[in-house]
């Protein structure tokens, strides 16, 4: 016989099934990191925001995607402008959302999308800051006389002659950097590939930075152009750190960071080209729309232009 000491079996457990809300969830984001290549800036968003739809819904009982409309997903952003999120923060999670909910019709989850119809709050037009062709002389022409010179150099260069993305500078490879004909291979968001030209300094940049390197060991074609401590891809969060460094370095105190570059690289070509597709594909926009913001960029240093050029429009001192 068992003494009483003995411990009681404990009865068996039955497997908690899985929320079926989070099960949509997160097969649509692993189908946006292996399907669609998002980076893991972009998915860390999509994950806070249809988090935050989850828990809405799991607070008002609400334990399936079919039972959704249109009317819970308009509370859900009307409690989230209660709870103090900005119109742009607002309009990005309803993008979320409609992806998710887009994404379970196209796989037959879901009869029709109840986001269909649901606006966010318009956000102000803001445009982007740059720095104009002075400042941003000034800003690359770093002293190269030493290793860590000229890899500055030679970032600073080519992000502001091709118009990289931090993402995209950050994995770049020597294979893919075509220094004889001035031209980089670059593989942007959601894999989509495009070809950039390179201009003249950065060509004379990324040869020193690539000497500099042959000095110590052979250059390997998937060797990071950019190298970190551990001879990996450098990460993001050290270029911005850094370039916050250069520009007060440089004279520059503005707040400079690695996007501002691909504002004022865009802003330059169009004002001298007019080319707004051109820059659409330098930039590997998928829509125009959203190169035309540099439109009204443009706009604004033609009116500087006419304003203190135009005899009508000088102001009497």
């Amino acid at each position: 016989m068992p003494s009483r000491s003995d411990p009681k079996p404990s009865p068996p457990t039955e497997a908690v099934p899985a929320n079926p809300l989070h099960a949509a969830r997160d097969a649509f984001l692993a189908h946006l990191a292996v399907e669609r290549r998002m980076s893991a800036h972009t998915l860390d968003g999509y994950g806070r925001d249809l988090a935050a739809l989850c828990d809405w819904l799991a607070a008002q009982k609400v334990t399936s995607w079919q039972a959704l409309d249109g009317e819970m997903l308009r509370a859900f952003i009307a409690a989230e402008h209660r709870r103090g999120l900005s119109a742009s923060s607002l309009q990005r999670r309803l993008s979320a959302c409609r992806s998710l909910l887009a994404w379970q019709v196209k796989n037959a989850m879901l009869a029709n999308n109840p986001a269909t119809g649901v606006r966010a709050p318009k956000a102000p037009r803001k445009l982007p800051n740059v720095l104009d062709v002075d400042e941003m002389g000034q800003l690359v022409e770093v002293v190269a006389d030493d290793a860590l010179g000229k890899r500055d150099r030679a970032l600073l260069e080519l992000m502001y002659s091709s118009g990289l993305r931090l993402s995209e500078t950050c994995k770049l490879c020597w294979r893919e950097l075509d220094l004889d004909d001035a031209l980089v291979r670059v593989t942007g968001k959601g894999g989509k590939v495009r070809i950039v030209p390179v201009g003249r300094h950065a060509i004379a940049a990324l040869r020193a930075w690539r000497d500099e390197g042959t000095a110590a060991h052979p250059i390997d074609g998937d060797r990071p152009v950019f190298p970190g401590r551990d001879g990996g891809a450098i990460t993001p969060r050290a270029i911005q750190l850094r370039l916050r460094q250069l520009a007060l370095q440089q004279g520059i105190f503005k707040r400079v960071h690695p996007h501002l570059l691909r504002h004022s690289f865009a802003s330059h070509v169009l004002e001298s080209s007019g080319d707004l597709r051109g820059v659409q594909e330098l930039l590997g926009h998928a829509n125009i729309a959203t190169t035309q913001i540099y439109t009204h960029l443009d706009f604004q240093h033609l009116a500087k232009v006419y304003d203190g050029a135009h005899p009508r429009a000088r102001r009497k001192t």
